[in-house]
């Protein structure tokens, strides 16, 4: 088979749309922005359960639906539908149905899953326009990144951006998977015995499954000519950059580079870490990135965290960016995924001055800092999430160990106390722990349903957010194209 050519973004954007998960960069936020001619980004974390409950939500409006359709697979995505498709949406407080939790090797089916959740998400963002779509992606997440990706490339991504941990193989599984090649990443496995442990993914057996030989090749009648994607790396460091310049994989396209202000995960202060007087970490000048450095490299970068101003462009252009990345001020734009009453909520405190956010050390099962809104009735609350009976159900943070009998297990320390216990885990490494999976979900408005009700949110958002009243103004809301106006054209918004 011939090499496939890359996607390629000319001119490259000014301004990308921060990936934000789950679901908060979803497919209309990405369409929104691409459609005004920059780079619009969904979400790819954990995006196969979003799907699912959104089809079983009834779909409202039929995008999934229509996605579906367009899906080359015809036999899995009937197979979705009537499994998962509930017409007029579940009954009123019923529990979605889960899907089962990624490990090492999982069926058919729920790779394939994976895939056309993908597709759809991307292929939705696509529709109707010309302009550049990406994925955003956490390598942390390393089990459903393969089948994930598969499904973007399938629909056509333009660009794949991946951050929260050293996303070395990722180039070389670009190009295999836009090759239609099998291929496979390795595992980051806690208490490795130094043999190496690798995840498989290959696309020919979904297409035999589909009755397509995948020895036809690409092209009429057989496989889909598709394009490999640029790879943007989410850096916070010049080390982190030249490794992966110098010895990934793969091709490496460019760099985002990201500030500790940035909202979700935060790279750790190098170096000893220390806290302020409310238990943050601290970051000082080991932690910023050398632009002129960066630049050195010859590969082009955007500035995110802290950025989203019309003066941050400028500065970013005038440092040798290409633009910047921007999250906070398109995650409360009426296009995002963010449940409108989440949205109205944080809007309100920030008119009103009184919006806090905190920068928490623990939360996150990653190790990661997270940044978390103080929103009362949230899971912010030690009182509120208190009340959730800790369970872990859909699992895309579990980290896999290795046991004392050789075998592979998966675990996460916001799961059971008890059960991480077994697992070889230590019970002070679970204290104050959030399930940041099913808490992002009910971010944006698809929360399991327990017994003692609905999954508390979580919201995540950067520094930003405490200036987010001089763009916002008068106004309860905003579109995404009044963010584009605003950082591009220096208007109030």
């Amino acid at each position: 088979m011939t090499t496939l050519p890359a996607a390629t973004l000319s001119p490259l954007p000014r301004i990308i749309q921060g990936g934000m998960g789950i679901g908060v960069s979803d497919w209309r936020l990405a369409h929104a922005v691409s459609r005004l001619g920059h780079l619009g980004v969904v979400s790819g974390t954990a995006l196969d359960t979003l799907f699912v409950r959104r089809l079983q939500d009834g779909d409202p409006g039929g995008h999934m639906r229509r996605g579906l359709a367009a899906f080359p697979w015809r036999r899995t995505a009937e197979a979705i539908l009537e499994r998962h498709f509930i017409p007029g949406g579940r009954a009123p407080g019923d529990p979605y149905r889960l899907l089962p939790m990624w490990r090492r090797r999982v069926s058919p089916d729920r790779e394939r899953i994976a895939v056309a959740a993908a597709f759809v998400e991307v292929w939705l963002a696509r529709e109707g326009h010309d302009g550049p779509v990406g994925m955003n992606l956490l390598t942390k997440l390393q089990l459903p990144n393969p089948a994930t990706l598969y499904g973007a490339i399938l629909a056509g991504v333009d660009a794949v951006l991946m951050g929260a941990g050293i996303p070395r193989e990722i180039p070389g599984l670009l190009d295999d998977l836009a090759e239609h090649r099998a291929t496979s990443i390795r595992l980051d496995v806690e208490g490795e015995r130094g043999d190496e442990v690798r995840a498989e993914f290959d696309p020919g057996a979904h297409w035999a499954f589909e009755g397509v030989a995948p020895a036809d090749g690409a092209g009429e009648g057989g496989l889909p000519a598709v394009a490999r994607p640029l790879f943007f790396p989410i850096v916070a460091s010049n080390s982190l950059a030249r490794m992966l310049a110098r010895k990934a994989n793969g091709r490496v396209d460019g760099f985002v580079v990201e500030g500790p202000t940035a909202g979700g995960h935060n790279a750790p202060p190098r170096g000893t870490l220390e806290t302020n007087a409310r238990g943050e970490p601290v970051y000082g000048e080991r932690d910023e990135v050398d632009l002129e450095e960066l630049a050195g490299l010859g590969l082009p970068f955007w500035l995110a965290g802290g950025e989203g101003s019309p003066e941050g462009l400028e500065r970013a252009v005038a440092a040798g960016a290409e633009g910047i990345q921007v999250g906070t001020l398109f995650a409360y734009a009426e296009e995002s995924g963010l449940a409108p009453e989440l949205r109205e909520r944080v809007l309100a405190e920030v008119r009103a001055g009184g919006v806090g956010l905190h920068t928490d050390l623990k939360a996150s099962p990653t190790g990661f800092p997270f940044k978390v809104v103080q929103i009362e009735g949230t899971g912010s609350s030690e009182e509120v999430y208190a009340a959730r009976g800790r369970i872990c159900d859909l699992g895309y943070l579990r980290a896999p160990v290795r046991r004392a009998d050789g075998r592979i297990d998966y675990r996460c320390p916001a799961e059971p106390v008890d059960t991480w216990v077994k697992k070889g885990g230590r019970a002070e490494e679970t204290e104050g722990r959030r399930c940041l999976c099913n808490a992002l979900m009910a971010d944006v408005g698809v929360a399991q349903e327990r017994d003692e009700g609905a999954e508390p949110a979580l919201v995540t958002s950067g520094d930003e957010l405490l200036r987010l009243g001089r763009f916002l103004g008068e106004r309860t809301s905003y579109r995404a194209a009044d963010v584009v106006e605003y950082l591009t054209g220096g208007g109030a918004g």
